[in-house]
């Protein structure tokens, strides 16, 4: 008796991708990713959805501020999936640590210096069967559903500014600084809710061949070596993307060889001359998880369409005889490009195909427009050329930070100090309007207007009507913020749009990440009870309430800090577990001193990210 034969198994695609949150201290945080695998929901085997080649590729997580660079395009089974394990080589050797060329005041390292490998000590590496490996865990904020013959995409993201990631110290007897690398809490899920709208790094790549009826042509995907040779060589990654052309908006063209450039709807003009040459990429994903150019730049030799500033601006003077912006590129090495009145300036907006497409603004005069910190890819008039000229300015994320007051329901200032005064910007900022759709939330709804919220709980944004009154109440308003009784400064950081209805011809924040504001050493005034306490700041008759979050995963940090005679103790202690949770209860006495780091909340509270309390005979003094 024969059996029915067993169905087809059915698949879908997943495409993998890695991104950062920004770091000012570094030029190149190069890290080696070996494979990456799917954790399936109720147990089984892993999904392998990446695996390096060989020689692997190095990835400079410092160029995905607030950008996402796809490393793997791999079709796995249907299925539902709850978290990934991401495995990293874990030789000292194969990261490459280099600092900016103007860090902030107190840095350990030198400026525009790499930090020998000798220097570099992984946490949580193991050796076996003759290599060093870091595992990487990552438990998604919600399970991943891959439907069969549909696209999903995970986003992996490397908080660069977690203060645990990246960690110097000198140990007793030492004599010169280390660098510890961690990753067990500064990687995590980033959620794509609207996958039209991620803003991808631009893709290098190798033309393989061009499509059916010319409408997109097929690239094997290259990385830039690092560290960063001369000339520059690629590093193929082994994966294959198919590219569109845009047939409705049209792609810009730029054949680096020819010196010229032109807008195509599809490449019949390039097919007899575009297979083997290396091509960057602007793309933006449509929501079928296609991948559409929007400017493609083309040559015969790789260091043409590389030797192209990409990086964080360093300075911006719009004074210069022709106008100048100065690009961190991943060397740790200051770019002077010149700006003159042919310099187009594009805005990503992967979500509005024309705008993607359309210069925001040309000429020395736009320059006003950009400050330190902004995240650029500059494509010069003639690569080779010294100076360079800058031909275009792709602005992939235009990232406004520092202090913030002068909250009112209309706008915002932010107030950024550097090391080098002529960086320092104050800018007031409208918030978005609140008809502009602002992606899809953490339930997949559609969000309109403006939204906030605790950088260590991004999927707890606050949006909807009250999200603009909510944020002024957070951050002080026009008084300034206040916190039992002692004036405290509330900080955040905005990914600005341009040319929002609020304001057509300048900036607009759709959002805001509150980051923790430090309070003055304070001492316990009530202890802690449903999961708050009470903290008195320089005998302040008005308390303030400091709320703490025991939940697993995203617990407040606690450390306890016993100082004996001349013996110090740092003890963390895990708040999540009964045991950790009732020691940390039984040391927030009344009068014992803590210092809190925590993110305003709109109700006066603050949500504690950091506790610190002390125990001992040597306590500081209040």
């Amino acid at each position: 008796m024969s059996g029915s034969p067993d169905p087809t198994p059915q698949s879908g695609s997943v495409q993998m991708l890695v991104s950062d949150a920004a770091a000012d201290d570094w030029a190149t945080i190069g890290v080696t990713v070996l494979s990456v695998a799917l954790i399936p929901q109720g147990g089984g085997a892993p999904v392998t959805v990446y695996t390096a080649p060989t020689p692997a590729p190095m990835v400079n997580l410092v160029q995905l501020d607030d950008l996402s660079e796809l490393i793997g395009n791999a079709s796995v089974p249907a299925g539902t999936y709850t978290g990934a394990t991401l495995t990293l080589s874990g030789k000292p050797a194969d990261f490459l640590l280099i600092a900016s060329a103007n860090p902030t005041a107190g840095f350990a390292g030198t400026p525009g210096a790499a930090i020998p490998s000798s220097a570099i000590q992984v946490q949580g590496a193991s050796a076996s069967g003759g290599s060093t490996t870091v595992p990487v865990n990552v438990t998604f904020h919600s399970p991943l559903v891959v439907a069969a013959n549909q696209t999903a995409a995970v986003d992996v993201e490397f908080d660069l500014s977690h203060p645990a990631f990246i960690v110097a110290h000198v140990p007793p007897g030492a004599g010169t600084t280390l660098w510890a690398i961690n990753f067990k809490g500064p990687v995590h899920h980033r959620p794509i809710a609207d996958l039209a709208r991620l803003v991808l790094r631009h893709t290098y790549g190798t033309v393989s061949a061009v499509g059916s009826g010319n409408a997109s042509i097929s690239i094997e995907k290259d990385l830039p070596a690092l560290p960063a040779s001369n000339p520059e060589s690629a590093v193929s990654t082994r994966v294959t993307l198919s590219i569109l052309a845009d047939a409705t908006n049209g792609t810009i063209f730029y054949d680096l060889d020819a010196g010229s450039e032109s807008v195509i709807k599809d490449f019949s003009a390039q097919a007899q001359t575009l297979v083997g040459k290396y091509v960057r990429i602007a793309a933006r994903y449509q929501v079928d998880g296609s991948l559409v150019g929007v400017r493609i730049w083309a040559s015969s030799s790789f260091p043409k369409v590389w030797l192209s500033p990409e990086g964080h601006v360093l300075h911006v003077n719009a004074a210069a005889p022709s106008g100048q912006l100065t690009v961190l590129d991943e060397r740790g090495l200051p770019v002077a490009v010149s700006v003159d009145s042919a310099t187009e300036f594009f805005f990503r907006a992967p979500a509005d195909p024309s705008a993607d497409a359309t210069p925001i603004g040309s000429g020395t005069q736009f320059l006003s427009n950009l400050v330190r910190g902004f995240k650029v890819h500059v494509s010069a008039v003639d690569p080779l050329a010294t100076p360079l000229v800058a031909q275009s300015v792709d602005i992939e994320s235009a990232a406004f930070s520092g202090r913030i007051s002068n909250a009112t329901s209309g706008a915002f200032t932010y107030t950024h100090e550097f090391r080098d005064a002529a960086d320092d910007y104050q800018i007031a900022l409208d918030y978005i309007s609140p008809m502009t759709q602002n992606g899809a939330g953490v339930t997949g709804s559609a969000v309109a207007g403006f939204e906030y919220w605790d950088f260590a709980y991004p999927t707890l944004a606050i949006s909807g009507s009250n999200a603009v009154s909510d944020y002024v109440s957070a951050v002080g308003g026009t008084s300034g913020l206040s916190f039992a009784g002692a004036a405290i400064d509330a900080y955040g950081a905005s990914a600005a749009v341009w040319g929002d209805p609020a304001n057509p011809s300048g900036w607009a924040a759709p959002w805001t990440v509150l980051a923790p504001s430090p309070l003055p050493l304070a001492s316990v005034a009530a202890g802690l009870s449903g999961n708050a306490f009470q903290v008195a700041i320089g005998g302040s008759a008005t308390p303030g309430v400091v709320d703490v979050s025991t939940t697993s995963g995203s617990a407040t940090l606690v450390y306890q800090v016993d100082r004996m005679g001349a013996a110090l103790t740092l003890s963390p202690i895990d708040i999540s577990t009964d045991a950790g949770l009732a020691t940390f209860t039984s040391g927030l006495q009344v009068g014992v001193p803590v210092k809190v780091y925590g993110v305003p909340q709109a109700d006066g509270s603050l949500k504690a990210y950091v506790v610190v309390y002390f125990t001992g005979d040597l306590l500081p003094v209040l």
